[in-house]
């Protein structure tokens, strides 16, 4: 089959020889087995080279649909390349919902809990904290699945795609709600640094947008659960924010007809978690995408020291959004060990003028132990990374017992692991 040539933003061009779209587990374990390099390749909706190959990409698009609800133990098990747009209407029909969602609907469940991606939420964890099983195809071919119990469960599930390709995963559930979501415009960044975990905390789900220029943060989004903590109405003005008056885009001046419903119209938690509508593509692409995890004790100080850079992010910068995640216990989550709090940077889709910026920024975090997002545009040398993760050589003993002959390596992890 043809290559998929590039990803999602178009700024990698793709090296493998073939994309496979196999039909059946089967045909996957068979395809695995008689590959010496393979990368599972989810949604595209990475921005660096961890999805990339020179031997065969392999789609799980394909596969059999599964979406099995078990009423009794709350779970939902499922086909793993399933967006998550495609299956959360389903679970709200049937009365159940997962805890959080990340700004995009239209991102595979695989792919998003191998690199760890996240919503917002003072308690919501990333999206792979909800993995409670894994099931997986091995080098040669062999199944295994995992569970919460299992010694390398934790190891696992942010595994980055380095230890086989994901089949299936089964999720926690909650009970479906319904969410209400406003925005506020021009809070004072002086009442951001100095009431920020008020700020963050407000609602079930927080985002702070900022273009980084002097002044007020451009906007907060406020996604309060129906029944919660939020009411029908609120105030005109909030913290020395306004409230917005009609629907807003995150960036400003872009057209908001693919976000998600403003102005406290309730809807359910699919609808409304996420920033942008599943019937919609978010975006055209034209886009880079950066960002950095920090403790959430650290969170002003960091905000202070990425606003001495404003002068230079500003220019190439299209927005960036500030979020909570909380702690988990998955070796390669960003998230891992700490209550975090996310930056993250829109970029112009210039690579070479974002890369010195990308460098400044982590130069800058340098002091806060910054993790970045595995699949998004960052910088930091391996030797960095070693020490922001204290499972860091756990997770290369864990790649060596599972992919001896390194079949799911690629330049990528050669230059973040060792062999």
């Amino acid at each position: 089959m043809t290559p998929a040539e590039k990803n999602w933003a178009g700024n990698i061009t793709f090296g493998a020889r073939r994309l496979c779209v196999p039909r059946s587990v089967r045909e996957l374990r068979d395809m695995v087995a008689a590959s010496d390099a393979v990368r599972p390749l989810g949604t595209r909706h990475s921005f660096n080279t961890i999805a990339d190959t020179t031997g065969d990409h392999i789609s799980l698009a394909g596969l059999p649909r599964v979406a099995d609800i078990d009423v009794a133990r709350r779970t939902l098990t499922l086909s793993a390349g399933l967006r998550y747009g495609e299956f959360a209407a389903e679970l709200h029909e049937r009365g159940f919902a997962l805890a959080n969602l990340g700004s995009l609907p239209h991102i595979s469940a695989a792919g998003a809990v191998a690199t760890g991606t996240h919503g917002s939420g003072v308690g919501n964890r990333s999206l792979a904290a909800s993995v409670r099983t894994l099931s997986l195809v091995t080098a040669d071919g062999g199944t295994r699945t995992l569970t919460r119990t299992d010694e390398d469960f934790a190891g696992a599930v942010v595994s980055l795609g380095a230890l086989g390709v994901v089949t299936s995963l089964e999720l926690d559930l909650v009970r479906a709600f319904d969410v209400r979501q406003w925005v506020y415009e021009d809070l004072p960044e002086a009442t951001l640094t100095a009431r920020f975990d008020e700020v963050m905390s407000a609602a079930y789900s927080v985002s702070v947008f900022t273009d980084w220029s002097p002044g007020p943060v451009g906007q907060v989004w406020l996604k309060q659960r129906v029944g919660g903590e939020g009411a029908a109405g609120m105030p005109a003005e909030w913290l020395g924010a306004r409230l917005a008056d009609g629907p807003r885009h995150p960036i400003p001046g872009v057209p908001a007809v693919n976000c998600t419903e403003q102005r406290g119209v309730p809807g359910p938690w699919y609808q409304r978690l996420p920033h942008f509508r599943m019937e919609f593509t978010p975006s055209n692409g034209d886009e880079l995408q950066s960002e950095y995890f920090v403790a959430r004790a650290d969170a002003v100080a960091a905000y202070e020291a990425l606003a001495r850079l404003r002068d230079r992010i500003a220019p190439v910068l299209q927005i960036s959004e500030i979020r909570t995640v909380a702690a988990d216990d998955l070796w390669l989550s960003p998230a891992h060990g700490r209550a975090s709090v996310a930056f993250h940077f829109t970029w112009v889709p210039d690579a070479a003028a974002v890369a010195p910026v990308v460098a400044g920024i982590e130069e800058a975090l340098a002091p806060f132990g910054a993790r970045p997002h595995w699949g998004k545009v960052f910088s930091t040398a391996p030797e960095v990374l070693r020490t922001l993760y204290p499972r860091y050589a756990d997770f290369e003993a864990l790649m060596l017992r599972y992919d001896p002959e390194g079949t799911f390596r690629n330049p990528f992890l050669d230059r973040c692991f060792r062999r």
